[in-house]
């Protein structure tokens, strides 16, 4: 059983990891080509506005035909392979297939045709249309690849999804600056149109791989097995799908949202503000509008990184706890759910302080021609935390099935944060910092209305003081101790040199403190890469202990090392403390300690003296708890 459960374990983690590779590869590619094209002649802030801009109404016809399906597919397949319903698990796979393709269709379409009208009305800039018209063909690609990399997730099979996200991201970081810098000289919104279309050569070549794929590896149907959902209909199958994705495109739609009431609000409320202070007219208004959008996108591709990593639980978290429920594994799923919220703030908590302590000489050395932006990254970097958090949450709630929960977490979310968008960055003295007030504000929101309605659906048994205060307490010291490093430093070398010197520095700080605090217990450590190598050097260190010795030690200290206790073993045998010999406790527990092999001397020892101390019942207590968790400390007797 013991065995079991740690396969499952270490299947999750494995996907886990696999997942979060590949975000990080998608990210840092992601970030390498925006770097390059940002400080490319002619493109700076403005053309990342443009990029940008068009770029949020693609990803609002995306998220309603395809970025809610990979966890609905992942998870109806899921169930079906965990009770051997392969036939089933198939005909969802068709059915969903056909369905979204044909919606991703009509979204190309529309996308395409409606472009200058969309442009005009929503942010009130024209010229963003080419953007949308370039990216309108590769909706379809992304609503078939998005069934196959839920079909796969499915299977517990998460490498056509990491892969073909690596893929994708290699070509358009390559295509992309390729693109871009052949177009130098070109207005600054046709540069951006040319970056953009990079992204859909990108999908179309990606989709090839996961339909080769999937010819090699689909599931290998009995044709004699009988299928219990033999006599549901297809109409009533993508009912069912429907009935759950609706709820979780719904959540990704107004996920997705969130950038476009930035978009839209920055360059309305921009223009309007600004109306009688900057000089040129509208177009010199649309030009700054677009600067301040572009200072968002350089934010946004900062805190995704971070954001991206914790993606890998969210994603394995839901068919793994949907899998779990279908078998009525709570105590797996309870655990799994805990792991990803713990794992969750250790990640993002640091990547938070760094930012916020080194958010100028970041975007200096990463936006060297481009680099202002600093106040709203240090805003942008809080509301990251609530982000990464109600990913996993919303995850979680995905697998138990309360779908409808995410979706209204973040509609309130969404209309408190356009309600405050309009009213900060209207006003001339806050302008974009509104944006980053009106994040924080709104995923504060939706991640309690997430974290309330998880906790009546599943028990978490989050550890306040090392799953929430250490990490916490872990960041800020590390937040605080780069700042002074960065600021020593600077006074000594070159600026970016010293950023990344910080930088490593902050990591190892963090690193030691989470080590020497103990935040991870040993079953963490033991869960994350290398973790059975890493453990043992740091019991060797003494910075950690196997349970079994610091519940005899600790049964020591409670039985020996008090004056009551002593009192009362003397006075039972002699009746007077004076005229007895105190017990030599230390050195007792010391040959216990030096020797694992005297073990069963020891306890034969201190068998008899509890015996005659009258101590006997306490001591069994003791044994019990060890017996309880694994302990290897166990009398024949007992056994």
């Amino acid at each position: 059983m013991k065995k079991a459960v740690k396969q499952k374990g270490a299947s999750f983690m494995k996907n886990v990891l696999i997942l979060m590779f590949a975000q990080i590869s998608v990210k840092l590619l992601g970030l390498i080509y925006r770097l390059v094209i940002t400080n490319a002649e002619g493109f700076g802030n403005t053309g990342l506005g443009y990029y940008s801009t068009g770029y949020q109404i693609y990803s609002l016809l995306l998220a309603l035909s395809s970025i809610g399906i990979p966890s609905v597919v992942s998870k109806m397949v899921s169930e079906r392979i965990a009770i051997g319903d392969k036939k089933g698990a198939q005909r969802i796979f068709r059915i969903s297939m056909t369905f979204f393709v044909s919606l991703g269709l009509a979204f190309s379409l529309l996308l395409f045709f409606a472009a200058e009208p969309i442009a005009t009305l929503v942010f009130n800039v024209p010229d963003v249309k080419y953007v949308m018209q370039v990216l309108a063909p590769a909706i379809v690609f992304v609503a078939a690849s998005a069934v196959f990399r839920g079909y796969f997730a499915g299977q517990n099979d998460m490498k056509p999804t990491s892969a073909s996200q690596i893929l994708e991201q290699f070509f358009n970081c390559v295509l992309s600056i390729l693109f871009v810098y052949s177009l130098i000289g070109e207005d600054p919104y046709i540069m951006a149109a040319g970056g953009n279309l990079s992204s859909t050569l990108a999908i179309i070549i990606t989709f090839v791989y996961l339909v080769i794929y999937y010819k090699n590896k689909k599931l290998k149907i009995d044709k004699k097995q009988v299928s219990p959902e033999r006599n549901k209909t297809n109409g009533q199958l993508l009912k069912a799908i429907l009935t759950m994705s609706i709820p979780v495109t719904i959540s990704s739609v107004i996920s997705v949202v969130n950038p476009i009431i930035d978009s839209s609000t920055v360059s309305r409320c921009i223009q309007t503000a600004f109306a009688g202070i900057i000089e040129g007219g509208k177009e010199a208004l649309e030009a700054y509008a677009m600067n301040m959008t572009g200072i968002l996108s350089k934010v946004d591709t900062l805190v995704g990184l971070p954001v991206a990593i914790n993606v890998a639980f969210s994603t394995a978290l839901t068919p793994a706890i949907a899998g779990s429920i279908a078998k009525k594994d709570y105590k797996s799923a309870s655990k799994r759910l805990k792991f990803s919220l713990f794992s969750s703030l250790v990640i993002v908590l640091p990547c938070a302080a760094g930012f916020i302590a080194l958010a100028q000489p970041i975007l200096n050395l990463i936006y060297p021609s481009a680099s202002d932006g600093a106040s709203i990254l240090m805003l942008y970097s809080i509301s990251m935390i609530f982000i990464a958090l109600s990913q996993t949450i919303n995850g979680g709630l995905y697998g138990l099935n309360k779908t409808h929960v995410p979706a209204i977490a973040l509609a309130v979310g969404a209309v408190i944060k356009f309600i405050l968008n309009m009213i900060l960055i209207s006003n001339p003295d806050i302008n974009i910092l509104g944006a980053g007030i009106s994040s924080i504000t709104c995923q504060i929101v939706a991640f309690t209305i997430g974290i309330t309605a998880l906790r009546k659906s599943i028990k978490l048994n989050m550890n306040f003081k090392n799953n929430i205060l250490k990490p916490i307490l872990s960041a800020l010291i590390m937040g605080i101790s780069v700042y002074f490093i960065n600021m020593g430093l600077n006074n000594i070398i070159n600026n970016n040199v010293s950023t990344i010197i910080s930088i490593l520095c902050g990591v190892i700080i963090y690193v030691c403190l989470i080590l020497f605090t103990k935040t991870l217990s040993k079953e963490d450590i033991m869960m994350i890469p290398f973790g059975t190598k890493i453990y043992p050097i740091l019991k060797r260190m003494g910075i950690y202990k196997d349970k079994d010795e610091e519940e005899v030690e600790d049964s020591f200290e409670n039985v020996y090392n008090t004056e009551e206790s002593k009192k009362s073993i003397i006075n039972s045998v002699n009746g007077s403390i004076e005229d007895t010999q105190p017990i030599n406790v230390a050195e007792i527990q010391l040959r216990y300690n030096e020797n694992k092999l005297k073990h069963q001397k020891l306890e034969d020892t201190t068998e008899k003296n509890y015996s005659e101390y009258n101590v006997h019942d306490k001591i069994n207590r003791v044994r019990k708890n060890k017996r309880k968790h694994g302990g290897r400390y166990i009398p024949k007797h007992l056994k």
